[in-house]
């Protein structure tokens, strides 16, 4: 599937005449403890005083767990009448959910044994319960509760949250039940976040620790986190960074994990302390660079 930024889908755009606008559609990822998060979306439309307007129906199969740190386009520039829209609906035909097991492997949840995006052999060991989602629509209430469409073009960010969005089935032990948590915002640009981090004056690490001996973990307002590798963003240069793309505006936490292998035999300082409060705005890129103030 092809991925766009938000930043080249605005440039793409055009108007749609005086009394229509368009609308791209992006799917992004929160990305949970799972192993895989595959849906099939069949429909998407868009609900509002003009009635049901269709976006797509093209059948887009995705795991929601690529995602993360990627967008996904579902929509682009969709032509819609001039107006306010208060309801996206996505009809979902099925899913699956694979699952590691405690005493290790994985189980596959199914919405049918034979959903269509299951792998090449695989097994379902359980159900995964998607109510009414292939009829009636999974239903997403959009920011403010309406998205105002002009003769200009507008960017909607989704995001699934896959970590608070599938959950077991309290009647029954083998099933699972997908209750989307999802939101949705309306913006010209998504923000990125970029996360540094070097020795301070005459700090150095134990052992064979270096830098890139740890993730950059980013935490969101439901808490549900993402982590990325550091890398050396200059040879030579001391500093290591990790870039979180198209994240949805608001309040996160940043905090770093060891690898572990080393975890609990190193204590690590950085000034400013973490976990570390930032905001990431719309169309812009945030910088959080931290310190290493002592490490023992």
């Amino acid at each position: 599937m092809k991925r766009l930024t938000c930043l080249t889908l605005l440039a793409l755009a055009g108007c749609g005449g005086p009394d229509t606008g368009k609308i791209t559609l992006m799917l992004t990822d929160a990305p949970g403890d799972f192993k895989a998060a595959v849906v099939t979306i069949t429909e998407i439309n868009l609900v509002g005083s003009h009635g049901v307007t269709t976006l797509s129906n093209t059948k887009v199969t995705t795991n929601l767990l690529t995602l993360s740190n990627q967008v996904s386009t579902l929509v682009k520039d969709a032509v819609v009448s001039s107006g306010k829209y208060t309801e996206l609906r996505f009809v979902i035909s099925g899913g699956y959910i694979e699952v590691a097991n405690i005493g290790g492997g994985s189980t596959i949840f199914a919405s049918s044994p034979t959903y269509e995006g299951l792998p090449p052999g695989a097994t379902v060991g359980g159900t995964l319960q998607m109510p009414s989602f292939g009829t009636s629509g999974l239903k997403v209430d959009l920011p403010g509760g309406n998205v105002t469409v002009g003769t200009d073009s507008k960017v909607l960010l989704v995001d699934f949250d896959v970590q608070q969005s599938f959950g077991h089935d309290a009647g029954s032990s083998g099933s699972w039940v997908m209750h989307p948590v999802i939101t949705a915002t309306d913006f010209e640009l998504s923000g990125n976040l970029n996360v540094t981090r070097k020795l301070g004056p005459g700090v150095t690490l134990p052992c064979a620790l270096t830098l890139c001996s740890c993730d950059a973990v980013l935490t969101n307002s439901g808490g549900s986190a993402k982590s990325l590798q550091l890398t050396a963003t200059t040879p030579g240069s001391g500093t290591f960074g990790a870039t979180f793309k198209y994240l949805i505006p608001g309040a996160y936490s940043v905090s770093f994990a060891l690898d572990p292998s080393v975890v609990g035999t190193v204590s690590i300082s950085t000034s400013p302390s973490v976990p570390a409060a930032v905001t990431v705005s719309s169309g812009a890129a945030t910088q959080a660079d931290f310190t290493i103030t002592s490490a023992q």
